[in-house]
């Protein structure tokens, strides 16, 4: 018999800002049953249920690791529901209504060569507590053969989609042309079905046989002129994307000017006249400064940070949110939308912020709406392949002294106004300027965030920070 804490700790595979994440050879079919056991022995002590919803994201590997998860939940004499190649959104939506845990095979943006799990309690995502209970769960399994074959239910697609077409006429989107570039995501096959029955006129844009991992919060320049070309080419209004697993929106305005997640997030909750905001510290200040929202608490970055304050501000506030730089928008609560309950989702979503977006443009255009804010632009990018233990050496003697980091990064001449710690390090300059360093949870990667008066000189900082620190 397998021990599932020791298969777990042998594979490598650790828990990150949005799930447990590794290499495909570490996530062998025992490995997979491993955590699926724990998971379930975790959920079996808090919650009454026979059946377990999955899915997966269009990586290679992914298939094979669901059939693993699946003979895992037959060994415990559970039922699996299997969604086949669906937005997490989707999953997590449809179990939550069903009452019952779900599992997401995906890896999200990271590379192909990489693949993941995110967990999903009957009440939403797992918690921080949650992923240590998992990896110390000693669960005991036989080693997986014999791996079941993939019969897919269209169920969590078609409610994905009902979810928002209930909610408006038909002819909501009548008149508009979005462009849905499709690449590998997991949602291509629903995105125009839904944007089609609300109205629009679809252009499909770029469909890949080959995995592409999208990261909405650092836009390949290649993915920025394919945009701005699309929008003149197809006289698009907007163009609609995600990452792989379809939970973080990629969102262009008519001019084919990919949108910041966060500006997308804020658009979306003022559409919905949320009252009180949770949104990670890397997220745009503007949204304090427009005075919009009741109440703005700002959190780790990481979904389950993120969720973590819904229910302290419940306790105060009707209606609730969240959402992250990447674009990824969580609904706390309940809320009315055109006179119509939309029901709370409070895991990263994709379509909810681009329809509401869509909903608050109108026929006058996203730019408009974008151009009337405040001028506080973000940036970011990563140094890819860059050790976990450098970045986190850079980041311990940035806190020992922030003023000795910030003449090794090119800017000696500039003052330290605030120093935040809240996730990774964070340093608001004299002219409010912001930069901010963070290695990821994902992968070995390093992340810098910058804030700016506008786009040039927020990408000013992000590129002459990362290309300084690969010389520390």
């Amino acid at each position: 018999m397998l021990i599932s804490s020791k298969v777990i700790k042998e594979s490598g595979i650790q828990f990150g800002t949005s799930g447990a994440r590794g290499l495909v050879e570490q996530f062998t079919a025992d490995a997979c049953a491993a955590f699926t056991h724990a998971f379930m022995q975790c959920m079996q002590e808090q919650f009454q249920f026979k059946t377990v919803a999955l899915a997966i994201d269009n990586r290679p590997s992914s298939p094979a690791m669901a059939k693993a998860c699946i003979k895992a939940l037959e060994q415990r004499g559970l039922e699996a529901v299997y969604y086949g190649v669906v937005p997490t959104p989707a999953l997590a939506y449809v179990a939550m209504q069903d009452n019952i845990p779900c599992i997401m095979i995906t890896g999200s943006h990271i590379p192909f060569d990489r693949n993941g799990l995110k967990f999903y309690r009957p009440d939403g995502e797992i918690s921080k507590a949650d992923e240590q209970a998992i990896l110390n769960a000693e669960a005991s399994f036989s080693a997986i053969s014999d791996l079941p074959e993939l019969v897919v239910s269209q169920r969590a697609a078609m409610d994905y989609i009902a979810r928002y077409t209930e909610l408006f006429e038909p002819s909501l989107l009548s008149g508009r042309r979005i462009g849905i570039y499709e690449h590998s995501s997991a949602g291509r096959d629903l995105y125009a079905l839904l944007f089609t029955s609300l109205g629009a006129e679809v252009v499909s844009l770029e469909r890949s046989d080959e995995f592409v991992p999208i990261d909405t919060e650092a836009v390949a320049d290649a993915d920025k002129l394919k945009a701005v070309n699309w929008s003149k080419q197809y006289q698009l209004d907007a163009i609609f994307s995600t990452d792989g697993d379809g939970d973080r929106p990629l969102m262009a305005d008519e001019n084919g000017e990919w949108l910041r997640g966060d500006i997308l997030g804020l658009l979306c909750s003022r559409a919905m006249n949320i009252e009180a905001l949770a949104i990670p510290v890397s997220c745009n200040t503007v949204v304090e400064s427009l005075d919009v929202f009741k109440h703005v608490e700002r959190t780790k970055i990481g979904s389950p940070y993120v969720i973590a304050e819904f229910a302290s501000l419940a306790k105060t506030y009707a209606s609730i949110a969240g959402f992250e730089a990447n674009g990824g928008y969580l609904l706390g609560s309940n809320v009315q939308v055109n006179e119509k309950t939309l029901k709370a989702l409070p895991t990263r979503d994709a379509v909810l912020p681009a329809l509401m977006l869509l909903v608050a443009a109108g026929n006058n255009g996203i730019s408009p709406l974008v151009n009337a804010l405040p001028q506080r632009v973000t940036d970011s990018d990563r140094i890819q392949n860059f050790a976990t233990e450098k970045s986190l050496q850079i980041l311990a003697d940035g806190q020992a002294n922030p003023e000795r980091l910030l003449v090794k990064l090119g800017f000696g001449n500039s003052a330290i106004k605030n120093v935040d710690v809240t996730d990774g390090l964070r340093l608001t300059l004299d002219n409010d300027d912001v930069i901010h360093l963070r290695p990821s949870g994902n992968a070995p990667e390093l992340r810098c965030y910058a804030e700016s008066t506008s786009i040039a000189s927020a990408k000013q900082y992000v590129d002459k920070v990362l290309a300084e620190i690969q010389l520390i």
